[in-house]
């Protein structure tokens, strides 16, 4: 029978893509038991949002089942996804592993949508996922979630969190009946955005997701300097001007010390249902371009889709809703990408090339 040494050499072999190490090096290989004929053990990912997570799975068995000797493999997936809330002088969100902001330097390209989507996504993988509207002065989760405009604005609790598809959420828009207008100054708006952060209840979360107002505003500064925030995902256009409004968001978050995860491109392509032909409605490759040029991650694209629309508007996002379909998908794929950067960014802060 093969050791305890002669499963974690085998297992050298498998790798994790993004952190370009074999998953014994990495610690993610625990609980180990070889009896009799039979090995068993846990491989404890980063995250449960991984890519290839059942390849890792299929691999570690294959490998195992080739020892001398062994004619039975258990191999549990398991996750614990790591905190980025030690690094920086902010002060950390308690009980919040990694904070991830989603922003856009102008409004309209449907940054809210992909915040949405992108919480859901990661709930739907196992993940602990909460997401926090810090667009104070023009609220739009509430609605996308499914909760009607200032429903918490009649009772004696005062603003709180709430649970919808997996996802924990709060927003100003609980408490502010429809069509009120939210007219502050700045300092009042980095108030209410460090009191959303540290004066509320998260519990343990592995992602916190915050939904930043559109451009360099008192909101995106003050939250970059209230809370240590793993990344930014920039969302954009397909339009040509995407490159400049793109820069102007990463500027600022460079100059903020901020890392910036990547760039998704949103409305990038209409696929029509009826003659199946695809049109570049606002133009195509803007938020690619911007990307390369900024020498940022693309992190994939959003089709122009009219159930991810109607989603938005009854409050059932498209990856609750139709959970298989292209656009869905489209928002797992960057899900996954954006708990990758985390994991990587993890490691690097740790000093582990």
């Amino acid at each position: 029978m093969p050791s305890e040494q002669d499963v974690m050499t085998a297992l050298q072999q498998v790798l994790d893509p993004d952190l370009n190490r074999d998953i014994v090096s990495l610690g993610f290989v625990q609980d180990v038991a070889v009896t009799d004929s039979s090995v068993s053990l846990r491989i404890v990912l980063t995250t449960p949002a991984c890519p290839v997570r059942e390849e890792m799975k299929q691999q570690a068995e294959e490998l195992l089942r080739a020892l001398p000797g062994v004619e039975e493999v258990r191999v549990e997936m398991d996750a614990e996804v790591r905190s980025n809330q030690s690094t920086g002088n902010a002060q950390p969100v308690e009980g919040v592993r990694n904070i991830i902001a989603v922003a856009s330097n102008k409004g309209g390209v449907g940054k809210t949508t992909v915040s949405v989507n992108l919480a859901v996504a990661l709930a739907k993988q196992g993940a602990r996922v909460g997401l926090l509207d810090a667009d104070v002065t023009g609220p739009n989760v509430p609605i996308m979630m499914g909760f009607e405009a200032g429903f918490m604005a009649e009772g004696d609790k005062g603003l709180q969190t709430v649970d919808k598809y997996g996802v924990r959420l709060i927003s100003l828009g609980f408490v502010l009946p429809r069509l009120s207008p939210v007219a502050w100054r700045g300092p009042m708006v980095g108030t209410a955005v460090r009191q959303l952060l540290h004066d509320i209840r998260w519990g343990e979360l592995d992602y916190l997701l915050i939904d930043l107002p559109p451009g360099t505003s008192d909101a995106s500064m003050s939250m970059a300097q209230e809370a240590a925030i793993s990344g930014v995902v920039i969302v954009s256009t397909p339009a040509d001007v995407a490159w400049e409004d793109a820069g102007k968001a990463v500027a600022m978050f460079d100059k903020l010390n901020v890392p910036v995860f990547g760039v998704v491109e949103n409305m990038s392509y209409f696929h029509c249902p009826h003659c199946n032909e695809r049109s570049e409605i606002f133009g195509h490759g803007g938020g690619r371009r911007a990307a390369e040029e900024l020498g940022l991650e693309f992190l994939g694209e959003i089709p122009l889709d009219t159930k991810t629309r109607q989603g938005a508007d009854s409050g059932v996002p498209i990856t609750e809703s139709d959970p298989d379909s292209p656009q869905a998908q489209a928002f797992l794929r960057i899900a996954e990408q954006v708990a990758a950067r985390c994991s990587t960014l993890q490691f690097a802060t740790a000093g582990i090339e």
